[in-house]
């Protein structure tokens, strides 16, 4: 089955400079939309985002630290220790988070459709009042927060690979029943959060599912988790809408994190969530970009996504072993008091 694909970007996201030296560098979209304009996906449509809204900002973040962001306009400034700001960053953190709003509405609106937000600065770090690990705005939260609210999605599943754990995008849905949050990550990794026992209160109970890795996983342990974690989940909480935080730091070739995942493994696990969307949810299927900081894997990674969202097939992981297959079996007993069908 084929798909159009929209690509949100727009080149002011360039702008944002944090720094010299710093890993969120300005080249790492510029690699990625160099990679996409240089294969001509068929399916795929550019398309310029509008900057989100004040009000769907404030539907994730408080408006006293909506208000202290905007006052940062034309500045320079350190956010926290890891996040700083250039004159044109606030536009580009708008922007950004417009990005991700207009790709579910575009999806939402014709099922079938897919699309990537190509953003930056990235956004599942940010939480209610503060800025951390890169992130502004959380562009992610927001996106899903504006499917429920003003587009009438009744379940969104997050999907977050990117090796730290979205502490912030937890956060936002952590008592909600209406937004399912699944991360797989390094841990224990910056920021700290995503222990196994992170899993909702209230609501939210148990729609939380957190798959804390220890370094050096690669592709084998990661799809089983999907497999057999995220995809019986999925088929019990039926959601509407696919949301991926695409982080592509897990990569074997970025040394930031540690992990052992290879392009097939990134296109492998586009297909997976491709399938649950096409299964569950009119093929509604959204991606937001995260990390990823080696500019050649991260453009390989999200070239090698965007085929398998527009119809390209797969390639399929190995299952693994030994310790890996351990691992697996554990994570899988830990959840299925609230999914039973988990590794069945």
């Amino acid at each position: 089955m084929t798909h159009k694909v929209h690509l949100l970007f727009d080149e002011r996201m360039i702008d944002h400079d944090p720094g010299p030296m710093h890993p969120e560098r300005p080249m790492r979209l510029q690699a990625i939309v160099e990679r996409l304009r240089g294969h001509r996906i068929t399916g795929t449509q550019w398309s310029r985002p509008h900057p989100a809204t004040r009000e769907q900002i404030a539907r994730i973040h408080d408006e006293a630290y909506i208000d202290h962001i905007d006052a940062q306009r034309g500045k320079s400034a350190h956010l926290d220790p890891d996040t700083a700001t250039s004159p044109d960053s606030v536009n580009a953190a708008y922007l950004a988070a417009g990005a991700a709003v207009d790709a579910v509405t575009k999806v939402m609106k014709c099922a079938g459709d897919r699309a990537f937000a190509l953003v930056r600065p990235p956004g599942h770090h940010a939480e209610r009042d503060r800025a951390m690990g890169f992130c502004i705005f959380n562009n992610t939260a927001i996106a899903a927060a504006h499917a429920v609210q003003e587009l009438g999605c009744r379940r969104v599943l997050i999907v977050d690979w990117d090796v730290h754990h979205p502490n912030g995008t937890q956060q936002a849905f952590y008592d909600r029943d209406d937004v399912f949050m699944f991360s797989s990550h390094r841990y224990p990794f910056y920021p700290g959060t995503g222990a196994l026992d992170e899993i909702g209160t209230g609501a939210g109970e148990g729609l939380t599912v957190n798959v804390p890795l220890g370094p050096g996983q690669g592709d084998d342990v990661h799809w089983a988790l999907l497999e057999g974690l995220l995809r019986p989940i999925a088929e019990q909480f039926q959601p509407e809408l696919v949301l991926v935080s695409a982080g592509y730091d897990s990569h074997r070739e970025d040394l930031l994190g540690g992990m052992r995942v290879t392009d097939d493994g990134f296109a492998a696990f586009s297909g997976l969530v491709s399938d649950v969307a096409n299964r569950y949810a009119q093929g509604r299927l959204v991606m937001v970009l995260e990390g990823g900081y080696d500019l050649a894997a991260l453009g390989r990674g999200v070239c090698s996504g965007v085929e398998v969202m527009a119809g390209a097939t797969p390639p399929i992981c190995d299952a693994p072993t030994g310790h890996g297959a351990e691992l697996v079996k554990e994570i899988f007993a830990h959840h299925r008091r609230h999914w039973p069908r988990v590794g069945k």
